[in-house]
């Protein structure tokens, strides 16, 4: 099953506590987070998406990333919540795709995240009201992400041609509320740096 193909489109939303804007995407790795290390959530709307034969599209994800200082250094600790509606088949597939063991574009997660807290089901929302992106786990992740205006007020600021592994261009953003209370974590980072992404992953 490893050697299956896979692909994805959606987005993604994420939320951390840097200030705004965090480093890492264009330090990759070689600057640390702004409070010198990272706690992140990040939500994955699958627009269209396989793993082989099995069936990916409409399915939401969450994400929980702590990192203990310089990205490129590893030891990450991880944690994934996968949709409800997702079949067996569909659980296996993205967690193989998350722990990176799917190969591709989430294949440096194998070799940086070093503690795997496990896998959840959960009711998952991504929902996007004018500009803000509205992603809930119930009593687990509550967040309203919004994109912060260029010098044209009508216009997102965005990052372009980065070599960030997440995407080729990055929404800047801040979160006006941001909360996550999992794995014995209980985090609030509204005001703090904040991210959106359009996903064009593959693999292997």
């Amino acid at each position: 099953m490893a050697e299956e193909s896979w692909a994805m489109k959606g987005e993604l939303v994420l939320s951390c506590n840097c200030t705004v804007f965090c480093p890492c995407v264009l330090s990759l790795g070689n600057h640390p987070p702004t409070e010198g290390y990272c706690q992140t959530w990040a939500g994955i709307r699958i627009d269209s998406g396989h793993f082989g034969d099995v069936e990916l599209s409409g399915l939401n994800l969450g994400l929980i990333m702590e990192i203990p200082g310089y990205m490129s250094r590893g030891n990450w600790t991880a944690g994934l919540f996968i949709d409800k509606r997702a079949s067996i088949y569909a659980q296996k597939a993205l967690t193989k795709i998350f722990t990176g063991k799917a190969g591709g574009t989430t294949s440096l997660l194998s070799i940086l995240v070093g503690r795997f807290l496990g896998v959840e089901r959960a009711a998952i929302i991504y929902e996007v009201k004018d500009r803000t992106r509205f992603f809930q786990i119930p009593k687990i992740i509550y967040g309203a992400v919004t994109p912060i205006p260029g010098k044209s007020r009508e216009r997102d600021t965005v990052i372009q041609n980065s070599q960030y592994w997440i995407a080729p261009e990055i929404t800047v953003a801040q979160a006006d509320k941001s909360r996550m209370r999992a794995f014995g974590r209980n985090w609030n980072f509204a005001g703090r740096s904040a991210e959106i992404c359009k996903l064009d992953w593959r693999g292997p």
